[in-house]
């Protein structure tokens, strides 16, 4: 993975308004609060191969970025955008946030196919 360039993945977003795709986002502090005893609960979500459309997205920020996508009925958001894949495609885009320790605190992917199709994980 690489620092994410906005201008680059900007049209890869783009390439996937108005069409059935698949989305995964992933959050977690996972158990890194509380493995430093900080007074914390650990926190996450976790949605696999949900179909969704959006007509609108967009790529903002400073660093670490933000993604919105703009449904017909709501918002999908994903903040803390650190990292993502260049070798994305018109089939798949995976944006990714790491901490200062380099652990993944959020995913965000959309694909025209199911996530794990490949490995025979959705059979």
């Amino acid at each position: 993975m690489q620092p994410i360039s906005p201008e680059k993945v900007q049209p890869l977003l783009t390439q996937f308004f108005n069409r059935d795709v698949y989305l995964h986002l992933e959050t977690t502090n996972g158990s890194y609060a509380v493995l430093r005893g900080e007074k914390t609960i650990s926190v996450g979500s976790f949605v696999r191969n949900v179909v969704v459309r959006f007509e609108r997205g967009m790529i903002t920020g400073n660093g670490p970025y933000r993604v919105g996508l703009k449904m017909e009925h709501g918002w999908i958001y994903a903040e803390g955008l650190t990292d993502w894949e260049p070798d994305s495609s018109e089939h798949c885009l995976l944006l990714a946030g790491h901490d200062e320790e380099g652990r993944l605190t959020i995913a965000f992917q959309l694909s025209v196919t199911p996530f794990g199709a490949e490995s025979g994980e959705n059979a």
